[in-house]
């Protein structure tokens, strides 16, 4: 930053300006002869005689200036008065420059101005804070030191808003001990600006120390600490901070509500958030905007799409921070596909996203499926200021490995030179889900010869690939490999163990880890055993599994539909009836399967047996088609996969109407030979449907992809890629 230091009169005019680091000695010892020498000239003093009625005039039309031109005009009175070296009215006017945001003639003003007072000096470093200068800022209180003058508290606060921007730990240590220095350490304004600063930078823990030696604690100091704490994801401090402020009596301003309904947002409360949302309309600051974009975050995060959308609607012109909310809120909520039409329409309006706006469009489109939709996403970032964007294109990779398309999140990995370990844990995940154990295997030796090393999710994708692809041996050796990198196994990791051992026909094994594990055994690895128990049909030890589960989890319809499967496969349909019974007392229903697949971009999505498509009558010609060349080559239903006591004339036709098999049907007459057909079912796959789908790859040469609850399955050449393990 070129600047003078001091602009010495016509002595030094013709000096050349120099930026703080490189001011060279011989100014310095001008500068010092000037200040000693000018003390002796009478014309710096200013003409008392007029001094009162003249600051008063000048300072009045100093504060209704409202254009730069009008500064100009009252600085050349000021010269033609002689009171150019008033230092009232050139610190009024040097602020008056600042609210007009004129910070270059600000600072010209300070340079001609020889002796600048404290004043002065907080007049052009509030110049600088306030537009967000804060380099200058910083630069402009060190020379205002190295000249003799001592700030007040009215410099402290600008300066601390400088260093908190910048967030430098080091250089907030230096300032805080200068403020003890000069005598500030109990100033109330000067330490709620101290704890903000050390919020910001992180040490919250700091922030706390100096808001408990707070003699007297106003909304500020109760605000900066709460804020504090949301900022650094410690809610629960945050919302334990607003009920201490509460007892206090002290009454919340709205920059603390937006802090606890980040917090109630952060731990999903939305029976507290609400109450919150009724003291915000109680105290009127319903239309605070940034009240309505924590309100839609609240009521997003936690489910209620509807409510958060009333409040974006609300806003004539949201702003990117809002946009964000609905967006995310949509994408983590089951609402995928508003999220991405939303998305669309945001930049339809030339309203430019943010890393955290496209980042959860990819989430929605992951969630979405289609893989058409993360093609054209996928072009949006790599003509974007996000293509080199760590964090998006990891998301990208997460997105078209769950779009069926691990191959393109290859290439996306491939394209990114620069890979930290979220990256690579992604496309190890990506491999799992897929079930391609050696490929994740492969890469994982990769990444450590790179020298990244692994951390807990990519051992957690690792296990993944491992008991989807019945690498028994693997996965049990990677398991204990966790204690190398330092890494804490948790129920997550147990749970793929249980999972890998269970799948493989190791139930007591299983049984037996879970006996020996030094933490308690969580929902998901119970449940992964009873899924294993369901496989091998291995009654008794399911049952203690789903007591387990029902125990811990009592209210999840999964745990009971495993069981009633359980005891269905075995033919205990007396003990189906019995759980039956049991779900319809805790009022659970079964989730309805259902089928969704890609058509030239379009979703389409069936039901068990449905028929209420236009092209009904062909999808099921079509099914009945099919049916007859699976006999003709002598396949077998596998009627236990209906998992009720009917006749085998009626398994056999329930089991061709399942959603996946008229999703197919629905494919191969909607697009030409060869066309690669891409479903979704919301749970399991069924084993008839899973056989049928690998011969009718065969017969009609094409290739089906279908993701289940579980994992992704390519059937292709009568075979499938999980290699009937899953």
């Amino acid at each position: 930053m070129a600047w003078i230091f001091f602009s010495l009169s016509p002595l030094t005019a013709k000096y050349r300006k120099v930026t703080t680091s490189e001011i060279p000695t011989w100014l310095v010892l001008k500068c010092v002869k000037y200040i000693c020498s000018s003390a002796l000239h009478p014309e710096h003093s200013v003409n008392r005689d007029r001094g009162v009625n003249s600051d008063s005039f000048y300072a009045s039309l100093i504060d209704n200036s409202t254009h730069k031109r009008h500064l100009d005009q009252i600085h050349n009175q000021l010269l033609v008065s002689g009171l150019q070296h008033n230092g009232f009215l050139m610190t009024k006017l040097v602020n008056g420059s600042s609210n007009l945001a004129q910070i270059c003639y600000a600072r010209k003003l300070f340079d001609r101005f020889c002796f600048p007072d404290v004043f002065m000096w907080n007049a052009i470093i509030r110049s600088y804070s306030r537009n967000n200068m804060f380099r200058d800022t910083i630069d402009m209180y060190r020379w205002m030191r190295w000249t003799g003058v001592h700030p007040d508290g009215f410099t402290f606060p600008y300066v601390l808003k400088a260093y908190t921007e910048l967030l430098d730990f080091g250089l907030s240590c230096l300032i805080h001990g200068q403020i003890i220095r000069y005598g500030f350490g109990s100033d109330v304004f000067v330490q709620n600006g101290l704890v903000a600063m050390y919020a910001k930078c992180g040490r919250i823990s700091v922030a706390k120390v100096v808001f408990d030696g707070l003699y007297h604690r106003t909304i500020v100091s109760w605000t900066s600490i709460i804020s504090g704490y949301a900022q650094n994801g410690e809610s629960m401090e945050a919302l334990r901070m607003f009920s201490q402020m509460r007892n206090a009596d002290v009454k919340p301003d709205w920059i603390a509500l937006v802090s606890i309904l980040r917090a109630y947002t952060d731990v999903d409360d939305l029976e507290q958030g609400r109450s919150l949302h009724g003291c915000v309309i109680k105290m009127g600051l319903e239309d605070e905007p940034d009240l309505l974009i924590s309100l839609t975050a609240l009521y997003a995060k936690c489910g209620m799409a509807t409510v958060a959308r009333s409040f974006f609607d609300q806003m004539k012109t949201p702003n990117v921070i809002m946009w964000n909310a609905m967006i995310s809120g949509y994408a983590k909520n089951g609402h995928a596909e508003e999220a991405v039409h939303l998305f669309r329409d945001m930049i339809s309006r030339n309203i430019k996203p943010d890393s955290v706006t496209v980042r959860s469009a990819v989430i929605a489109s992951a969630h979405v499926g289609s893989l058409k939709l993360a093609q054209w996403i996928d072009d949006y970032v790599s003509n974007s200021n996000f293509g080199s964007c760590i964090f998006v294109n990891t998301a990208l990779i997460d997105m078209y490995a769950k779009c069926g398309s691990v191959e393109s999140a290859r290439v996306v990995f491939d394209r990114n030179s620069d890979k930290d370990v979220v990256m690579w844990s992604a496309m190890i995940m990506g491999y799992g889900l897929h079930g391609q154990g050696w490929e994740a295997i492969n890469l994982y030796t990769a990444m450590k010869q790179t020298g990244v090393f692994p951390n807990d999710v990519t051992f957690v994708g690792l296990l993944t690939a491992c008991n989807h692809s019945g690498l028994v041996k693997e996965g049990w050796k990677l398991f204990h490999s966790m204690k190398d990198f330092e890494i804490e196994p948790r129920n997550e990791h147990y749970s793929c163990v249980v999972d890998l051992l269970g799948r493989a026909g190791y139930l007591g094994q299983a049984c037996a880890f879970i006996m020996k594990m030094p933490i308690e055994p969580g929902v998901s690895v119970w449940g992964a055993l009873l899924s294993a128990c369901k496989i091998h049909r291995s009654v008794t030890l399911g049952e203690y599994a789903a007591k387990k589960l029902f125990s811990l989890d009592p209210y999840n319809t999964g745990h009971y539909v495993q069981l009633s499967n359980l005891y269905a496969s075995s033919r205990l349909w007396d003990r189906v009836a019995q759980i039956r019974v049991l779900m319809r007392e805790k009022g659970l229903n079964k989730d309805l399967g259902y089928s969704v697949i890609e058509i030239n971009g379009k979703l389409q999505a069936f039901h068990v047996g449905d028929k209420s498509h236009p092209m009904a009558n062909e999808i099921f010609n079509e099914l009945q088609i099919l049916e007859r060349r699976l006999k003709e080559i002598g396949f077998v239903p596998h009627t236990e996969s209906v998992l009720h006591d009917l006749n085998y004339e009626e398994k056999e036709e329930n089991l061709s109407f399942h959603s996946e098999r008229i999703a197919v049907a629905y494919g191969l007459i909607s697009t030409a030979p060869g066309t690669t057909l891409r479903i979704t079912k919301n749970l399991r796959a069924c084993v008839n449907c899973h056989s049928a789908i690998k011969l009718i790859s065969k017969l009609v040469q094409r290739e089906i992809i279908v993701r289940d609850a579980n994992r992704f399955h390519h059937f292709k050449d009568g075979l499938c890629s999980c290699r009937d393990y899953w």
